[in-house]
């Protein structure tokens, strides 16, 4: 089983940026986390992070197309890109969507997402843990499914 875990914009800035709505682990942090999982699951795993829409859409249908399934933090394009949206219908994969924050008790404009009627679930608001349980569950999923 391989996952294609993807971070949208600004997210490489984790740890820095506004700590006290996104925690102060980093980026790095939460990729060995989920490393650490990976393994003990018998997971294979791919971290790609981009601030570039284009970038996080060729890296989708690029890894989207090899993966068993994707787990993805689209950042600020969850809110705007319809790019992404059409990238992860196009590659047709079992895609869990995370964030760190609790994006409904936020700015009006952050509730939406262009992508959650097209995921298999979505975890936020927990930290990095988001991260942790939605590579469990999207692996659960699989497993239940066979996909």
């Amino acid at each position: 089983m391989y996952i294609a875990v993807i971070h949208g914009p600004n997210l490489n800035l984790l740890g820095t940026r506004e700590p006290e709505q996104y925690g102060s682990m980093t980026l790095d942090g939460i990729n060995q986390a989920l490393r650490g999982i990976a393994k003990e699951m018998g997971v294979e795993l791919s971290t790609f992070q981009s601030n570039g829409e284009g970038e996080l859409v060729s890296h989708i249908q690029q890894e989207g197309a090899k993966a068993s399934g994707i787990l993805i933090n689209p950042g600020a394009y969850t809110h705007t890109s319809v790019a992404i949206r059409d990238a992860l219908l196009a590659v047709d994969k079992p895609t869990v969507e995370v964030h760190l924050s609790n994006t409904s008790a936020r700015e009006e404009f952050r509730r939406r997402s262009l992508i959650a009627d097209i995921v298999v679930g979505r975890i936020m608001g927990l930290g990095a843990h988001s991260y942790q349980l939605g590579l469990q569950g999207l692996v659960q999923h699989l497993q239940e499914t066979g996909t």
